[in-house]
């Protein structure tokens, strides 16, 4: 046993290392400054993404209807980076033409930098409060595609309301488009489907250089101790080896049963604040639109 946990241990521990240098990184930000030249670009790409994952949901999932919660949580997560709905976000660069910004697709996920955040970030502020609204319309009016990206960005926002600004031509470039390997590429989205997880959430991640400082990585000590494991199974006789593995078997199997029990209720606590959350969020968008009309109609009282 203490073989097989030493080297699960060794393996989970190898698997981080290929992105073990970005937990080293400086804090990267977003460019704020940059936002009003891609606010429009963003949100079409957006409402392109949300209609693609919704539809891909719902492929998924047929026979059975997709439900409005399912459509909302999508809406909730296709702007944070730290969910896989939002990896859209890694395929664009953005690249300067002349006064202008535009957004380049490319075929593979790139490094985040600073243009990857200043993406999520614009996505997060077209967004805004309007991610149930954008969810109830999809759901209820099941929209084609170029019908929901007028609906998201000139109905519902005014993202591309107005002509972006030209770009001001002392503006600092950003930076080049990295590819990530595929290998890291895939680690990162196990890490994601990892999220949530029981003890996933304090999962860390070591250079190279911690691995080998760390005591009995690697070092004499750990090999005499696995000898000594060794020497004390021989010493077992073979019903009270089994009864041990007996035991250890139906520890797990508990185990599993609590994690199930837990991660179940996880998500229907999930649900249900999702749905007070969604009830005030509406109810707020009413009360908004009642005290508009109401200052409107004072107004043209007053002429």
């Amino acid at each position: 046993m203490a073989k097989l946990r030493a080297i699960f241990t060794v393996l989970v521990i190898l698997a981080c290392v290929s992105i073990s240098e970005c937990a080293k990184k400086p804090v990267i930000v977003a460019r704020k400054e940059d936002i009003p030249y891609i606010k429009c670009q963003v949100c079409e790409k957006l409402a392109a993404q949300l209609h693609h994952q919704v539809e891909k949901k719902q492929a998924d999932i047929e026979p059975k209807k997709i439900s409005e919660y399912q459509i909302i949580e999508i809406t909730e997560n296709v702007c944070n980076l730290k969910k896989a709905e939002a990896d859209w976000i890694l395929l664009i660069d953005i690249v300067e033409q002349g006064d202008k910004l535009q957004l380049v697709e490319q075929e593979s996920e790139g490094q985040c930098n600073s243009e990857c955040k200043t993406i999520e970030r614009a996505c997060q502020e077209v967004l805004g409060y309007a991610d149930t609204d954008a969810a109830e319309y999809l759901y209820n009016s099941k929209p084609d595609i170029d019908s929901f990206v007028n609906y998201l960005c000139k109905d519902l926002t005014t993202a591309c309301s107005a002509k972006p600004p030209p770009v001001p031509k002392d503006r600092t470039p950003g930076e080049v488009f990295v590819p990530k390997s595929s290998k890291e590429a895939e680690m990162e989205k196990i890490m994601k489907s990892m999220e949530g997880m029981p003890g996933a959430p304090g999962m860390k991640m070591y250079s190279r250089d911690d691995l080998m400082n760390m005591k009995n990585f690697g070092g004499e000590d750990a090999d005499d101790e696995d000898d000594d494991d060794d020497d004390d199974d021989t010493q077992f006789p073979s019903k009270l080896g089994k009864a041990l593995r007996d035991k250890e078997s139906t520890k797990s199997d508990l185990k599993q049963k609590i994690t199930h029990g837990i991660i179940k209720t996880k998500d229907t606590l999930k649900e249900h604040a999702s749905k007070v959350s969604n009830w005030l969020r509406r109810r707020w968008s009413g009360l908004r639109k009642a005290a508009s009309k109401k200052s409107t109609k004072a107004g043209e009282a007053e002429l």
